[in-house]
């Protein structure tokens, strides 16, 4: 089998451990006791009270936190450039969300961290972002702050060796935040961007 294929491979595929993660996730927002809303096509994470905390760089070197984006929604989520297929489609939906919404997809703003700090510089983190919107941030930091602001999350992500390089299987949800900074849902990596675009209407 070919890199390319195990690449496209790990993301297409949902691990063992990818799908024990997501059903732990499930399983915890039932277990507070909280009916998942049926408006949603998102998965309710309101109640879980996720710390949704990260400080890391943007692509010109300037230190960003959640508070810098507070009275805007934030649509975050984690993923690297050389990702096959889950990132672009994911970002690409983004785009189409913020269109959909009109004018008040001006009030969505659109995170991207890189879980591959190694490989995704600046100047390559901006180029990716900006082939999407211009207007989407790319964040970056070091291993260890790039693992905290995962775990803020509940997301994960762990490096998978190849031939010659390696890949990153990574969390495919996409995370949203309310003007005040709190993380209320969790758009699925198989919703539509209508579908998403609804869901997102309710806090803008």
């Amino acid at each position: 089998m070919s890199d390319r294929k195990k690449r496209r491979r790990s993301h297409t595929a949902p691990s063992p451990r990818r799908r024990l993660l997501s059903a732990a996730l499930l399983l915890a927002v039932a277990a507070c006791g909280k009916h998942i809303s049926t408006k949603l096509h998102a998965v309710d994470l309101s109640s879980m009270k996720l710390p949704g905390t990260f400080r890391l760089r943007d692509t010109d070197g300037n230190l960003r936190t959640l508070e810098d984006f507070r009275g805007n929604v934030v649509l975050l989520l984690f993923g690297y450039t050389r990702c096959p297929d889950v990132c672009p489609t994911s970002l690409a939906r983004a785009a189409q969300i913020k269109s959909l919404l009109r004018d008040r997809g001006n009030r969505l703003k659109v995170i991207f961290i890189s879980v591959d700090p190694e490989r995704d510089t600046p100047a390559i983190l901006r180029a990716y972002t900006a082939a999407f919107d211009s207007t989407f941030v790319g964040l970056y930091g070091n291993a260890q702050e790039t693992a905290e602001a995962a775990r803020s999350f509940g997301a994960y992500f762990r490096k998978i060796p190849s031939a010659n390089s390696y890949t990153v299987e990574h969390s495919v949800l996409q995370y949203v935040i309310d003007t005040r900074g709190v993380v209320r849902f969790a758009l699925q990596y198989g919703e539509s961007a209508e579908e998403s675009a609804n869901d997102l209407s309710l806090l803008l």
